[in-house]
C-alpha cells in the first residue's frame, strides 16, 4: 500500500536530519556498550577481526537508516532527493573545487600528512580497507542531516542560498566528534568541515550524487 502523502512542515524535515544524527548515535552505543561487553574490552583492545566486524555492522546499520529515511522523505513528503536540480554553472565548479582544495590542505594540517596515508600506515591493509567503507557510509548519513536540515530552514525563513544544511551538520555530527574524542579542538575542525560540506551541496545545485561524490572526497582523503 502506498503511503500517503502530504505537505511537509519545517519540523518534519528537522525532525528528520535529527533522525539522520540519531542514526550515526548508534554507533557510539555499539562500541561503548554492547560490544565491548561481547569482546571483554573497549574498542582501543580489540583484535584485527573484532575492529572490522564492528565496522561491519556499523554500515550496515547505517545503510539501512540511510535508505529507509531517503524512501520515507519520497513517500510521505514527496521530497524526491535524486531529482534533478539543473545545470552547475562554471563558477560553482570553480567555486566547489576550491573547497576541495581547501578541505584537503586542512586536512593534511591536521593529519600532519595526507589522511589516506596515515590511516593506512595505522591500521594496515584489512583494517584500512573495511575503515574507508565505514566512511562512506557514515558521508550518506551526515549528508542526509545536511539535506533535510537544509530544507526544513529553507521552510521556515524562505531563503535558499544560506547553507543552513552546513550549519545544522555542524551543530550536530561536528560537535558530536568533540563529545566523542574528548578533544575540543577535533570537534571545532569537524564543525567548521561540516558547514563546509553545506556549501558545496548548495553549490552543486542540491544534487544529491554529485555532492556525495564531492563529500567523499573532502571527508576521506
Amino acid at each position: 500500500m502506498t503511503m500517503k502523502k502530504e505537505e511537509a512542515r519545517g519540523w518534519d524535515y528537522l525532525n528528520l536530519s535529527l533522525f539522520a544524527f540519531a542514526g550515526l548515535g548508534i554507533e557510539v552505543v555499539y562500541a561503548n556498550l554492547l560490544e565491548p561487553v561481547i569482546y571483554g574490552g573497549p574498542m582501543s583492545e580489540w583484535s584485527v577481526a573484532q575492529s572490522i566486524i564492528h565496522w561491519i555492522l556499523t554500515c550496515i546499520t547505517w545503510g539501512l537508516i540511510t535508505f529507509f529515511l531517503v524512501k520515507y522523505a519520497d513517500s510521505k513528503y514527496d521530497f524526491n532527493l535524486f531529482k534533478d536540480k539543473g545545470k552547475i554553472k562554471l563558477w560553482q565548479w570553480i567555486t566547489t573545487i576550491i573547497c576541495i582544495v581547501l578541505e584537503l590542505i586542512s586536512t593534511y594540517i591536521d593529519w600532519n600528512g595526507f589522511k589516506v596515508i596515515r590511516e593506512y600506515q595505522s591500521n594496515g591493509m584489512p583494517k584500512f580497507v573495511f575503515q574507508y567503507i565505514y566512511y562512506v557510509f557514515e558521508t550518506g548519513l551526515f549528508l542526509l542531516i545536511i539535506v533535510f536540515g537544509q530544507k526544513a530552514c529553507e521552510k521556515w525563513f524562505k531563503k535558499e542560498t544560506i547553507p543552513y544544511g552546513g550549519i545544522a551538520v555542524a551543530l550536530t555530527w561536528g560537535l558530536a566528534h568533540w563529545m566523542t574524542k574528548g578533544i575540543l579542538m577535533t570537534g571545532l575542525f569537524t564543525a567548521v568541515c561540516g558547514f563546509g560540506f553545506g556549501v558545496v551541496y548548495l553549490l552543486l545545485n542540491r544534487n544529491i550524487k554529485l555532492t556525495f561524490l564531492v563529500l567523499c572526497i573532502m571527508f576521506i582523503f
